[in-house]
């Protein structure tokens, strides 16, 4: 049994263990191959490892010092499946991100100032961009603080994240298919890449009021496998080919709010229904709420497009996202969460048989 440094930490409603890519096997499939093992996968409950049995718990995030002259480090997420031995790197992960900042500062990636401390991440699972912003009282990462999210109990110090070029983030497009919205089997969807792939349909059309728990959904057997088939399909139309091996796009069910928020929403990864809400997957929706022709603004009318501040509703409270403009052209959507995060705990995770690669 080999030891490997790891940190466990929360970030958002997600948690899973923090590496170096120095500690990880260079080789992909050894890299993988590790991770399986180390979090258990391949049982419900990882009961042999140091997954959490929950998608939401069984997610590994690999950081490195970047060689690009925009960030200072690197970020790979890595979503390890809890009953299949299997890992998929394409989409990002915005819960994890907004502890990179906190992990990269305390391991001496990014120098800590008296205040705030901004650490510029590359995402590599998508080549995209995005500030964080730590607060770090005399350099230090504090992580005791006042703010709520919705997910997560008591409070902690705010994580500022700022995605800054998230439009197109695997398939280079803000709307894949060329439009706002398709129909697929009769079907109305909104078909967005923006931080995260998404397949977007109002809940009414497949005949829920999205108002539903996450358990009920899950155990709606009909439903899910219509909403498989309408993923598949398009995941075709977004150019990612067949997905039925893949967790992106993101289905996505949305409808009114039921309290003071903008839209309700139910987020599934892809096979079951968040507890929560995927921070990537807010990004994508806040966008669309303003975006002309999605099946979003068919909810909300024309005004949404104006909107500036946005509250996604979710089954364990919301998210707000603050938009604006920016980039180039000064017209390229780009949009803002606050979150929180904390160090659980540091130390060594025992993989069977692994040979540690040399730094």
């Amino acid at each position: 049994m080999q030891r490997i440094p790891c940190v466990l930490m929360r970030g958002g409603t997600s948690k899973g263990p923090f590496f170096h890519a120095w500690d990880l096997p260079a080789n992909v499939v050894e890299r993988d191959e590790l991770l399986i093992n180390l979090m258990g996968s391949g049982h419900e409950l990882e009961i042999d490892g140091i997954g959490g049995g929950s998608p939401q718990t069984s997610k590994v995030a690999i950081i490195s010092p970047s060689l690009h002259a925009d960030a200072d480090v690197d970020y790979l997420f890595v979503q390890v499946m809890v009953a299949q031995r299997r890992v998929d790197t394409a989409p990002n992960c915005g819960n994890m991100l907004c502890a990179v900042g906190p992990f990269a500062i305390e391991q001496g990636l990014v120098k800590g100032n008296d205040g705030k401390t901004l650490v510029r991440i590359r995402n590599l699972n998508t080549n995209t961009f995005v500030n964080s912003l730590v607060e770090t009282p005399g350099g230090i990462v504090r992580y005791e603080g006042r703010t709520a999210i919705d997910g997560v109990p008591e409070t902690a110090a705010p994580v500022h994240l700022t995605f800054l070029d998230a439009v197109g983030s695997k398939t280079g497009k803000l709307f894949p298919t060329g439009q706002a919205k398709d129909v697929i089997d009769g079907i109305p969807v909104t078909c967005i890449d923006m931080a995260m792939p998404m397949m977007i349909v109002d809940a009414a059309q497949l005949g829920v009021t999205g108002s539903e728990t996450p358990a009920q959904l899950d155990a709606n057997t009909a439903l899910l496998q219509r909403l498989e088939a309408l993923r598949l399909k398009a995941g075709k139309a977004m150019g990612l080919g067949d997905v039925s091996g893949m967790v992106i796009p993101k289905p996505v069910l949305i409808s009114a709010p039921r309290f003071d928020g903008t839209l309700q929403v139910r987020y599934f990864m892809p096979h079951n229904c968040h507890r929560a809400l995927a921070i990537t997957g807010s990004i994508g929706l806040a966008t669309a709420c303003v975006s002309p022709g999605t099946v979003v603004m068919d909810m909300l009318g024309d005004t949404a497009e104006a909107l500036t501040q946005v509250r996604l509703e979710h089954p364990s409270g919301g998210i707000d996202v603050a938009l604006s403009r920016g980039g180039p052209d000064g017209q390229t959507i780009q949009a803002s969460v606050v979150r929180t995060a904390r160090r659980l705990f540091s130390g060594f995770v025992y993989a069977p048989g692994f040979q540690r690669m040399a730094g």
